[in-house]
């Protein structure tokens, strides 16, 4: 079967760091354009960051340049790297899987708080 399986959220500082990791297992992880998306309470879900199976990545304006997003294909698993965090970053973070069929994972929550 597919998972998803996200790691690395929590809670942290304004200013601070954290690094979200994105397991897949049950695909062709080589095959698939990843993503991480967020949702927010009362907002709708938005793409944070994306990266094609070719190694292209585009990025909301909100976190370009502080956030990056990879991929080790050997290691079927997708990274968002987050620096310089703001409160307005807290949301629930969820991994994507796109093909001819998309697979989300379970979401893991990111606060940002003082």
């Amino acid at each position: 079967q597919v998972q998803l399986v996200e790691s690395g959220g929590g809670l942290v500082q304004p200013g601070g760091s954290l690094r979200l990791s994105c397991a897949a297992s049950g695909i062709i992880f080589s095959l698939y354009d990843m993503g991480w998306y967020r949702q927010a309470p009362g907002k709708q879900r938005e793409l944070v960051a994306g990266i094609t199976r070719a190694g292209s990545t585009n990025y909301a304006d909100s976190v370009k340049g502080r956030f990056t997003i990879s991929r080790d294909n050997a290691k079927n698993t997708l990274y968002l790297q987050m620096n310089s965090l703001k409160p307005d970053d807290t949301a629930v973070y969820y991994c994507k899987a796109a093909s001819h069929y998309d697979y989300w994972g379970q979401g893991t929550q990111v606060t940002v708080s003082s």
